[in-house]
């Protein structure tokens, strides 16, 4: 993984900083302060940021509006004629 993979990670989890457990939010500070120095991060600590990301960021889908909206009928003119 490389450094902007880190960026993405870190700038998803700031978010979520309030949401961590103390000994969570310690390590996300260490994190954030070695991504400041620009210095990559070793397997255990992209290991650890990893984690931390599949357990507070979900990724949504989003949510289709097209759903919302009905199409018109290509057949029909819009009027409903009864005979």
């Amino acid at each position: 993984m490389n450094y902007r993979d880190q960026k993405k990670y870190i700038d998803a989890l700031k978010r979520y900083e309030n949401k961590m457990d103390s000994r969570e939010r310690e390590d996300f500070k260490m994190f954030v302060k070695r991504q400041k120095d620009e210095e990559e991060f070793d397997t255990v600590s992209l290991k650890t940021l990893s984690d931390l990301y599949g357990k507070y960021y979900l990724n949504r889908p989003k949510k289709s509006w097209d759903d919302l909206f009905k199409k018109p009928d290509e057949t029909s003119n819009g009027f409903d004629i009864k005979d």
